[in-house]
């Protein structure tokens, strides 16, 4: 059996005026989507357990059926493995996001959605100013980066700038959550303002300002951990070979841990113009040697923290007619059977511009299958379907049951 998992991260979303009341999901134009749900079954799954705050770490550990409070060791340490960065012992990963900050407050977790090229300008530049065999920085995607800190305590209270968005910064600084960790927090406080000082006046933010794009004048490092200790999917459910397709480092390290094979995909951004078509063709090539792709798309998260309906509807849409309908008409009349999967990890609702813990919509849809009277797939149809109610673990439990 071949079996794929189509995660639009963020896209479920609350009931919004613009839209007549509609979420995103709801308005959007999506008949592929639609039609899975028609000739599947579909249900609602919990993906941020007790205690954690719904995070696309969490949200995504939880969906591949981990158990998050065993297994979790921060986001950093889990986008070092898909950048190739090891974790030694006595050695703390954090994400290390580039920020702008304006009048003192978060405007943005993104830095304006800052390019590859610019960024990795200004990780190595931080990295050349701040390394002291203690602190080190890898360059990433866009906005996302990796801080590598020696005998770092993660013990620490560090909120996720996407959160803060409006705040001012030095309100929401990193606190220590014990003594012994207070060290670590002013170490890395410290880092914050020297960044700031050394950002201000770097030729590619002067560049920017004068495109009139927002300034990468701040670093902010958040989610700290060690190395964690994960099983692999193959010893967890059995899945023999697996492949991984993200623009995210976040998910290519969670799949590195998990078995999967990482796939890269040209012009793929994490954004709204991203290479759909290539991601989709990439997944399928994959699932004719693969049991298994985990095939993951950002746009619509992205666009529910940039607080933008319109555009939320557009990678919905979008996610429908150049993903969901090219690998459904591909696999649709395969000789083996094929279940499709198709879900966000967690809400990213417009109107706050940052994620919830609800649960969200699935689907299931399998070649051979049977179906429930679910016609659509959206936050209001989907807990009518014949799954229910799935916490963690169960949903992949329930997608390789073949029920």
């Amino acid at each position: 059996m071949k079996t794929i998992i189509i995660l639009g991260d963020g896209m479920a979303d609350e009931p919004i005026a613009a839209l007549g009341g509609k979420t995103p999901l709801q308005a959007a134009n999506k008949p592929y989507i639609d039609l899975l749900a028609a000739k599947g079954k579909s249900g609602e799954l919990d993906t941020i357990p007790a205690g954690f705050k719904p995070g696309s770490e969490i949200a995504n550990l939880s969906v591949l059926g981990y158990d998050v409070p065993k297994v979790f060791e921060g986001r950093g340490s889990l986008e070092a493995a898909s950048m190739g960065v090891d974790i030694l012992p006595g050695e703390m990963a954090m994400r290390c996001n580039l920020i702008t900050i304006e009048d003192g407050k978060i405007k943005n977790h993104s830095a304006g959605h800052i390019s590859n090229e610019e960024a990795d300008v200004l990780i190595k530049f931080l990295d050349e100013k701040l390394n002291d065999d203690k602190v080190s920085f890898y360059s990433g995607v866009s906005y996302r980066h990796l801080l590598k800190l020696k005998g770092g305590n993660k013990n620490i209270d560090c909120v996720a700038p996407h959160d803060e968005l409006g705040t001012s910064f030095s309100t929401v600084m990193i606190k220590p959550l014990e003594s012994e960790a207070k060290e670590t927090a002013d170490y890395l406080n410290e880092l914050i303002l020297k960044s700031q000082n050394l950002l201000k006046d770097h030729p590619v933010n002067k560049k920017r300002i004068a495109e009139g794009k927002d300034p990468a004048n701040s670093i902010w490092p958040w989610s700290p951990g060690y190395r964690p200790e994960m099983q692999t999917l193959n010893e967890l459910f059995g899945i023999q070979s697996g492949s991984v397709i993200s623009a995210v480092d976040l998910i290519m390290g969670i799949g590195v841990y998990a078995g999967l094979k990482p796939i890269h995909v040209e012009g793929a951004t994490g954004l709204y113009d991203t290479n759909y078509e290539g991601k989709a063709q990439a997944a399928i090539e994959a699932l004719k040697n693969d049991d298994f792709v985990y095939l993951h798309i950002e746009a619509s998260d992205e666009a529910g923290h940039e607080g933008d309906v319109g555009l939320k509807v557009k990678t919905i849409e979008d996610l429908d007619s150049r993903v969901v309908k090219p690998v459904y008409e591909a696999l649709k009349d395969w000789d083996e059977p094929v279940t499709i999967a198709v879900l966000p990890d967690h809400p990213t609702p417009c109107a706050i511009r940052t994620h919830t813990n609800k649960p969200i919509p699935f689907l299931i849809y399998r070649t051979n299958g049977e179906c429930d009277d679910v016609q659509v797939y959206d936050e209001t149809e989907s807990p009518k379907g014949g799954y229910g109610f799935l916490k963690g673990r169960e949903f992949m439990e329930t997608l390789f049951s073949k029920k």
